[in-house]
């Protein structure tokens, strides 16, 4: 699937919730099936700066394509990162670094979440960028 399907995807998927409650339980629960980062990567090299939480993201590059997992301390922050993985992970470098993350504004994720949460939602972006430049550039 593209990036935009998969956001087209998201996006539908929380339209079915009117309140904000129930789109962070939703969160939540997506948290919870988060592809995990391997414990040896959970150390301060791939620890994501600019978040409230400890967020560790790591990025494998195979057939083309950008593999990410990453982990949290915190289950709200779990899910965020599952979400930015779910529109992320196996795509193209190219199309990670085009990527304009449209389905954030469109769910309202970004103005539902605190300072402190809302720059590491940010951050997290950022370095998943970073990542594909890094793999673009040694393809």
């Amino acid at each position: 699937m593209t990036i935009s399907e998969i956001e087209n995807q998201i996006v539908t998927e929380f339209s079915f919730f009117e309140d904000w409650m129930d789109k962070y339980n939703f969160i939540i629960e997506m948290g919870k099936s988060l592809p995990l980062i391997d414990n040896r990567f959970k150390t301060d090299q791939y620890l994501i700066t600019g978040c409230q939480s400890q967020v560790w993201l790591y990025a494998d590059y195979r057939d083309g394509k950008v593999v990410f997992t990453a982990d949290s301390d915190a289950i709200i922050t779990k899910g965020i990162v599952h979400l930015l993985i779910r529109v992320l992970s196996n795509q193209t470098p190219e199309d990670i670094i085009r990527s304009e993350m449209q389905f954030i504004d469109v769910i309202g994720l970004k103005e539902h979440l605190s300072p402190t949460r809302s720059n590491g939602l940010v951050s997290m972006i950022k370095q998943m960028k970073l990542y594909a430049m890094a793999y673009k550039i040694k393809s």
